[in-house]
């Protein structure tokens, strides 16, 4: 039987999603210096809601001041900010779609400008372009604290008026962190086996469906892979999900690499040495975690939402009938066509406008001896910040600008880190 895009899909915990279509996380820096949700949150999810996506959820909001993915970025601390949340979901709601706080902890991908001293499974350095400090490996008593945590802002985004929670476990946050035995070297129950590594994912979602309750949605961003030798595997991924499964989570999303292999940034094509490689199949058909979500299917059986390079309505819907998915994700494309979901149900858009391509910098514009390694990171953040850039102005209810360089959107996207980091830490001061 054929599944069409505007079909509900009911979730374990009894909820039905409208629709095939999701907003997966994308952090959006509009918080303000106490960390708190704006109006700028509400006018962006509003605008969201009416574009049709039947399940937004949001950037990260991070559990803990200490530690954040970047200068912007809403922390739930159950220390204020509750008005402001629930302007946030009821406009995030409007048109009657689901919400999820996706929940967060950066553990070592976490910014100098923000924290010096990272925290994370172990002392192992993100060494990528200076910007991040050694961490500190957690102990007993900070594994206990950040679960805690975890459970409280979900306890917290459901009273506020989130319809549904995600954990983020992918990425190499924190908890795809404890995940990867090339980030989690721990020789305590934290660490060792993949039972052991996974026990601190396992355990935060026990404790935040206890937080929750059974008939909320509890969502997981899990890694296909983190693209690395000696990371975590598919083969990893496979068992992990089985686990979540019988935990009772009611939807994965499938993504996969993290800072040092961001191929969830990568829009050509998957990274160089990823394994195991793709199909040329898999690269006609748009979605990079295609095959892994496949393999994934034959082994679970609760919701799978794959998220990466979706830009077509053919390719969608052939996916969806290929059940080796339930839920098509989508991030980039809804900033700069929020309303996209709504015309591809109503059929007036074949799919999205593909911009990626026009956002890569040539290296003959720094000449013949340009560090080859800078020429990457332009092109790996030059694109981030041109979206981040989209991003505000929906905030501020305009219109995307397409044609904006590159390279504009990245020195102003930094200037305003700068800025956002530095108005932050005066306040920190002043509260301390």
């Amino acid at each position: 039987m054929s599944i069409d895009l505007s079909a509900p899909l009911k979730l374990p915990c009894g909820i039905d999603l409208p629709n095939r279509f999701l907003k997966s996380a994308m952090t959006e820096g509009l918080a303000d210096d106490h960390d708190r949700a704006t109006d700028r949150h509400a006018t962006l999810y509003r605008r969201w809601s009416e574009g049709g996506t039947g399940t937004l959820i949001t950037g990260n909001a991070m559990i803990d001041p200490r530690y954040l993915e970047r200068p912007g970025n809403v922390v739930i601390d159950g220390k204020g900010g509750m008005t402001q949340l629930k302007r946030w979901a009821a406009a995030g709601t409007t048109a009657g779609n689901q919400l999820w706080m996706q929940i967060s902890h950066p553990g070592r991908q976490c910014g100098k400008l923000v924290s010096r001293r990272p925290m994370a499974p172990s002392e192992v350095q993100l060494n990528l372009l200076g910007n991040f400090g050694r961490p500190v490996a957690m102990s007993e008593a900070d594994i206990q604290d950040a679960l805690a945590r975890f459970a409280g802002v979900a306890g917290i985004a459901r009273e506020a008026g989130f319809t549904g929670v995600q954990l983020h476990a992918a990425h190499g946050y924190l908890i795809s962190a404890f995940l990867s035995p090339r980030l989690n070297r721990r020789a305590d129950d934290w660490g060792g086996s993949l039972a052991a590594r996974a026990r601190f994912l396992l355990e935060a979602v026990a404790r935040t469906r206890r937080a929750v309750g059974s008939d909320f949605p509890l969502s997981v961003k899990l890694n296909s892979a983190d693209f690395q030798k000696g990371g975590f595997s598919f083969d990893d991924s496979i068992q992990v999900a089985k686990w979540l499964e019988d935990a009772g989570v009611d939807l994965i999303e499938i993504s996969g690499g993290n800072y040092e292999q961001p191929s969830m940034f990568d829009m050509q094509g998957r990274p160089d040495d990823a394994e195991p490689p793709q199909r040329e199949s898999t690269q006609r058909r748009e979605a990079f975690f295609l095959d892994y979500a496949a393999r994934l299917r034959s082994e679970v059986k609760l919701p799978l939402a794959v998220t990466g390079g979706f830009r077509s309505r053919d390719v969608m819907i052939d996916a969806l009938n290929r059940q080796a998915l339930d839920v098509i994700g989508l991030a980039r494309p809804l900033v700069t066509e929020p309303g996209l979901s709504r015309r591809i149900l109503d059929g007036t858009s074949d799919g999205a406008i593909v911009y990626e391509r026009g956002l890569r910098v040539g290296k003959g514009r720094f000449g013949p001896n340009s560090n080859i390694f800078l020429f990457k990171a332009l092109n790996a953040l030059g694109p981030l910040a041109w979206y981040y850039r989209q991003i505000i102005l929906l905030s501020e209810n305009r219109a995307p600008q397409v044609h904006m360089g590159v390279l504009k959107a990245l020195m102003r996207h930094q200037a305003t880190e700068i800025r956002l980091a530095r108005d932050r830490r005066k306040i920190m001061r002043m509260d301390s």
